[in-house]
Order: structure tokens, then sequence, then C-alpha cells
């Protein structure tokens, strides 16, 4: 079994990435199936309404405020001085146990009021926005049902996600991983039996739906972890959220949000200046270029919390080897991955023209992947840097934003989808990937020249 040895080392998979991947993987396929039930089961306009509401579902951001991903870098420094069991025991340090109960107890609350907020917020915005931009041409669209029922699954799924972010932070990383492809398998399943049975508005509800049922059942399996956390005291320690949480969170925050202006943005405006079809059709791209993108960053967002931990055990040349090979086995993946899609698109183009017209044309799908491969490694440095707990991206994420943000708009407006492409690769791609990396070089090197400042975010 040596070959199978080598290949571990070579890969880099290991539990953790197996799982993720076997989630994207199954998205990926899952993926296939759902745009072909959507070309069969759904108008071109319904596909606009199918893609739109994905893009101000995502609107929550605002509401979460990057926590997720500072609950994760919070929870695996605290767990660097700890030993979390698989059957909910901890033992360690005392005062990082009380640390550690503190980071999930804060979680919880923020995330009560925020799901409080997201509901009564998405709502009428949802409303507000399709009931003006419905032409007569597509007023027989029935979306008010499926919105309501979209944001209520995504307030349950809200509340969920932080506490798999922390369990994830206690070094549990195979464990969630291997309940996000339930959640990838039950929620396809789902979405494609409201696409079967002719109710297709629905299936983004029903994913998220999935999504929430799995995820609880995954909880109830955790609580011996979980409620003796809820319930122990933290007065004599705990962490402070105006010390150590909101300076890194406010800029995390930051960066997320600039992050929707960045991917979010495109089918609302499309929606609004080019009609629902043009919509669905950047949507239904830029969902089959994600997915693919998110199973090459499995191998790096599962190195997210073992990062945390060697920066906090200061084990920096253990951090830069583990880093570099993971950039180096996901960069491939993609860059293979990538053009698949692109030939497997040229290919489906001419085999069926009539469910092609259903994508962006192969060529400017070739843009929007080399769109993708630069945003891949600015993803990974800033995964490496963040898990010393700062975000030096903040310029990067807020420059791009804004000017990702105009171009959309502007060439939306005039060139549609076309322009928006080629707008989105010089400014994230070419402008946003030469900013990037020159702030992780320089960051790098100095932060592990600086002195550690135990309880201080670093």
């Amino acid at each position: 079994m040596r070959w199978l040895a080598n290949l571990k080392r070579i890969s880099g998979l290991n539990r953790a990435i197996a799982f993720t991947v076997m989630a994207r993987g199954w998205s990926t396929l899952a993926g296939v199936v759902t745009v072909l039930f959507i070309a069969r089961y759904l108008t071109a306009a319904e596909q606009g309404y199918y893609y739109t509401f994905s893009s101000l579902v995502a609107l929550q951001i605002i509401f979460e405020l990057g926590l997720s991903f500072v609950i994760l870098q919070l929870a695996a420094h605290e767990c660097a001085h700890l030993v979390v069991t698989l059957d909910g025991g901890i033992t360690g340090d005392l005062i990082a146990h009380s640390r550690l109960a503190s980071i999930l107890q804060k979680a919880v609350r923020w995330y009560s009021c925020g799901a409080v907020l997201l509901v009564c917020t998405l709502l009428p915005i949802g409303f507000r926005f399709f009931g003006t931009h419905s032409s007569p041409g597509v007023a027989a669209v029935h979306w008010r049902g499926p919105w309501i029922l979209a944001v209520l699954a995504t307030t349950v799924t809200f509340q969920l996600d932080p506490v798999f972010s922390f369990i994830e932070g206690c070094g549990l990383v195979p464990q969630v991983a291997r309940m996000r492809f339930t959640q990838a398998v039950l929620g396809s399943l789902l979405a494609w039996g409201a696409l079967l049975i002719h109710h297709g508005l629905f299936a983004p509800s029903m994913t998220i739906i999935g999504q929430a049922i799995a995820g609880s059942l995954f909880l109830v399996h955790q609580r011996r972890l979980l409620l003796p956390l809820l319930s122990h005291s933290t007065r004599a320690n705990f962490v402070s959220w105006g010390r150590e949480i909101w300076p890194f969170q406010w800029r995390i925050s930051i960066s997320w949000l600039s992050g929707y202006l960045i991917f979010q943005l495109f089918n609302p405006v499309l929606f609004a200046s080019r009609g629902p079809a043009e919509a669905g059709r950047m949507g239904m791209s830029l969902s089959i270029a994600s997915t693919l993108s998110a199973v090459a960053l499995a191998w790096m967002n599962t190195k997210a919390a073992p990062f945390g931990t060697l920066v906090a055990r200061r084990m920096f040349d253990a951090l830069d080897r583990l880093f570099f090979r993971t950039l180096l086995q996901s960069l491939v993946l993609l860059a293979f991955g990538a053009m698949a899609l692109v030939f497997g698109l040229g290919y489906f183009e001419r085999a069926v023209p009539v469910y092609a017209g259903r994508v962006l044309p192969v060529s400017i799908f070739g843009v929007l992947m080399a769109t993708v491969l630069c945003n891949h490694v600015v993803f990974c440095e800033a995964i490496y840097l963040r898990a010393h707990k700062r975000e030096p991206f903040l310029p990067v994420s807020v420059a791009v934003g804004i000017l990702t943000a105009a171009s959309t708009v502007l060439l939306g407006r005039t060139y549609g989808a076309v322009g928006m492409t080629y707008g989105y690769f010089c400014i994230n791609g070419l402008f946003g990937l030469a900013l990037g990396s020159t702030i992780f070089l320089r960051k790098r090197n100095r932060w592990h020249q600086e002195p550690d400042e135990k309880g201080v975010a670093i």
C-alpha cells in the first residue's frame, strides 16, 4: 500500500479534505444534474429568478459581519492549549477552557439577535426588488412563496453556521467536513424533488432546508461538547469582545461586505437592467465556476484551523511548508478542472445548442475561469494571514470591491454579461492578484519577526 501513502502525500489528501472534496464533488455532479433540470423544467425567466434568489439571500453577510471566521480562529488558538476528544471531553489549561466557552456563548448570542434582524430585512428587500423589476413578459412567475420560504430557511442555517465554525476550530475538522457532505447530498435531493414536480423556484429553499436538517442532526450529536460549554462559567476568564474580537472582526466584516460587491452583484444588476434571462445565464455560469473553485479551495479551507494552531505555537516553518504545499496542490487541481470545463462547454455548445444558450459563450466563460484562478491564489493567501488573527486584506477587499461594483453596474448596463466578465477579470483578477500577493509577502515576513502577545489579537 506504499503507492497509496505516496498518493496521499503528493496530493495532500486527508480525512477532512476527503470529506470536503466528496461534498464539493457531489455538488459538482449534482450541479450538472441541477443545471440540466433547470434548463428542462424552468423557463429562461424563471432561471433568472432562481439565481437572483441566491444573490439576495447572500445579503445575510451584512448581519454575520465575518464573525464565523473569527470564531474559528479564536477557537483554534485556545485549543492549542487544550485536548478536545471525539466524545466531547476537554482537558488542559483551565483558563483556555473558560475562554473557549466564552467564545461559543458570545457567538450564540450574536447570531440569535442577527437572525431576527435578518428575516425582518430580507423579506421586504426581496418583495421590493422583484416587485419593482418584474416586467409584463414575466408577470406569470410566482416568486413570492418561494422567496418567503428561502428567507425563513436561511434564518435557520444562519444560526447553525457559527457553531460549525466553532467545532471546526476545536479540531473536529473531519467531522464537520462529513456533515457538509451530508448537507450537500440532502439539499440536492430536496431541490431536485422540487424541480421534478414543477415547483422549481422552491428548489433554492429546499437546498437550504436540507442543509438545516443535516446540520441540526449533527449538532445534536455534538451536544456533549456544546452543552457543557454553553453552561460553563466564564466570569473569571473570558474573551473580551472589545479588545480581542472586534478589532479583528470589523476588518473581516468589511472584507466580506466587499466580497458581496465582488461576487454577488452580477445577478441583481443584470436582472434589473437586462432582464431575468441574461441574469440566468450569468448565474448558471457563475454557479459552475464557483463549484469548481470550492472544490479546489477545500484543500486550503481545511487547513484554516491547523494554521491558527501553528501560529499560536509560533511554528512558522511548519506553517509555511504546509501552506505552500497545499497552495500548489490546489492550484494544479483548479487549473486542470478549469481547462476541462472550458473544453467541455465548447463541446456542449455544438452538441446541445438549445441548452448551451443558458450559459455564457465559451470564450467569455474562459475569461471567467481565468479570473477564478487568480482569485484562488488571493483566497489562499488571505486564509494564511487571517490565521494570525489579523485582516491585512482590508484595503485590497475595499478597493477591489468598489472598483468591481462600479464596473459591474456601468459595463453591465451597457454591455451586459460580456462587459461584466471582462471588467471582473481586469479588476478582480489582475489588479487584485498583484495587490494581494504584495501584501501577503510583506506581512508574512514582518509578522513572523514580532514577539507574541498572549491573549491579544496579534
